[in-house]
């Protein structure tokens, strides 16, 4: 691996990009094109004589390759139950490949529209395809990947964010007293809605992860796929105000119960996860600050501002949290 973390992508050079591909057996035209990705680096790579292929290199010291393999593995199991996933292909037995000090997938290059919020049609189709993702994820646990709970995605990015110092000092009390309590209250709502089925999920599951073309949905991204509860994967798909979100969730859920059962106390858990996204979001930036390319994207994070507003959101949830949860009503 690149022992150089702080600048973990220094030597992914086209010439290097394109060897990477061509190790593998694909004649490269020399079109190369980054494509939008923060976490790892993603490119279209022109092939000759064929369509173009999406190559993914993977952010060095993130994943083990076991981990990698079961996301894989994953897509490969939906795809087996046509379900319409982009999932990496299958070269010479292997999706994972190695060059020099990077590991790569490459996928097929698909296209689609975005999912449309207030469509009732797509909501339930979406309901319908989430389930029979989740009845393919309940078949067997991961082995290699996280579980989403408040330790994993609560307490350790809390902890990380003040063991390096980026909490503010005029900040840092009141920051420490607002996530303490919050994640206090993020167990209590994982009991209230317990007991939870823990399953394979994709994890990331927001509208920019799906492509919409003329046959229905297909997803793409399975990099964040972890253990947890179902509804992770259908509150990020809700937007707008209350009644908005309400209505979406119950077109959603429509289609979700024609294919799968659903525990409807997980709906406890929606802004419990909302937080958790919120605190696990802030460190992730944080871990990688010191990449290159998060100050020239980010510019805006670890400010006194932005310390100041992430804990006026935080105080929010806490507000939310600590009120009478009225969602099955």
């Amino acid at each position: 691996m690149n022992p150089n973390n702080t600048t973990p992508y220094a030597n992914l050079d086209p010439s290097l990009i394109l060897d990477a591909i061509e190790s593998i057996g694909y004649h490269c035209s020399g079109g190369l094109l980054a494509l939008n990705s923060y976490e790892n680096r993603v490119y279209q790579v022109g092939i000759e004589d064929d369509a173009p292929l999406i190559a993914k290199f993977y952010r060095p010291h993130r994943w083990s390759d076991a981990a990698i393999l079961e996301e894989h593995e994953f897509s490969t199991e939906l795809l087996q139950h046509e379900i319409p996933v982009v999932a990496p292909i299958n070269i010479a037995g292997k999706t994972l490949h190695h060059y020099r000090d990077y590991r790569f997938s490459v996928f097929p290059r698909k296209g689609g529209r975005a999912l449309e919020l207030d469509n009732i049609e797509q909501l339930e189709w979406m309901g319908r395809f989430i389930a029979r993702i989740h009845a393919v994820g309940a078949i067997k646990p991961f082995a290699h990947r996280p579980t989403l709970d408040a330790k994993t995605h609560g307490y350790t990015p809390y902890h990380f964010l003040i063991k390096h110092n980026f909490i503010p000092d005029s900040l840092q009390k009141f920051y420490s007293q607002t996530v303490e309590a919050l994640l206090e209250k993020i167990e209590q709502r994982f009991q209230q809605a317990s007991p939870i089925t823990y399953i394979r999920l994709h994890g990331d599951f927001h509208a920019g992860n799906i492509l919409w073309n003329d046959t229905g949905p297909q997803i793409v991204d399975l990099d964040d796929s972890l253990m947890g509860p179902a509804i992770q994967d259908i509150w990020m798909l809700l937007s707008g105000n209350e009644e908005q979100r309400r209505f979406q969730l119950n077109r959603i859920l429509d289609g979700y119960c024609e294919f799968y059962d659903y525990n409807p106390r997980e709906i406890h858990l929606i802004e419990a996860l909302r937080s958790l996204r919120m605190i696990q979001y802030a460190a992730w930036l944080a871990v990688r600050w010191e990449d290159p390319a998060f100050p020239r994207s980010f510019p805006w994070f670890n400010t006194l501002h932005y310390w100041q507003e992430h804990i006026n959101h935080l105080n929010d949830q806490l507000i939310m949290l600590g009120s009478v949860d009225n969602s099955l009503d």
